[in-house]
């Protein structure tokens, strides 16, 4: 087993160059961000060996990371760059078994209330099967609430004008 007695436990300041990028766990993970506007974003990843549970299948915990990160990247979209935020609450359902190729989840925002968004996603496999789908709850924080609520009704208002 690794040692991690010489390794930086935090706390890590992380700089990324875009609001809406890969940080420096979803790297790790390989995920792609192929969509992310209008409050929703489609994300992919590939099921490498790393990823296998003791059975040879897809850890819950990948396929999890993937939808949360998905969702957030669709609450990034509605928010002021640098406002944050975070997951609070998450209820996940498993359809079934990931066993190879990639795996893509499809996230969008479809509620807000002052600071709080709530999101659905669903994640589905490289044939298309549904492999996963949750919903989430996210918070802004508190002291960048204001003003939250008429960004998001502008950013709807301007989405509606749209269609």
């Amino acid at each position: 087993m690794p040692s991690n007695q010489n390794r930086n436990t935090g706390p890590h300041k992380v700089k990324l160059d875009n609001w809406i990028q890969a940080a420096p766990f979803e790297e790790l993970l390989n995920m792609e961000i192929t969509q992310a506007s209008d409050g929703k974003a489609i994300l992919s990843m590939p099921f490498l060996y790393e990823f296998s549970q003791g059975a040879g299948i897809m850890h819950g915990g990948a396929i999890v990371a993937l939808a949360d990160t998905a969702l957030a990247m669709a609450v990034k979209s509605l928010l002021p760059e640098g406002t944050h935020f975070g997951t609070i609450g998450l209820d996940v359902k498993f359809l079934r078994a990931m066993t190879h190729g990639n795996i893509t989840a499809t996230a969008e925002i479809n509620s807000f209330v002052e600071r709080d968004l709530k999101g659905v996603v669903l994640v589905k496999d490289s044939d298309r099967n549904e492999i996963m789908k949750a919903t989430a709850d996210f918070r802004v924080a508190r002291k960048q609430t204001e003003g939250i609520a008429q960004h998001l009704e502008k950013v709807i208002a301007s989405q509606t004008s749209k269609n």
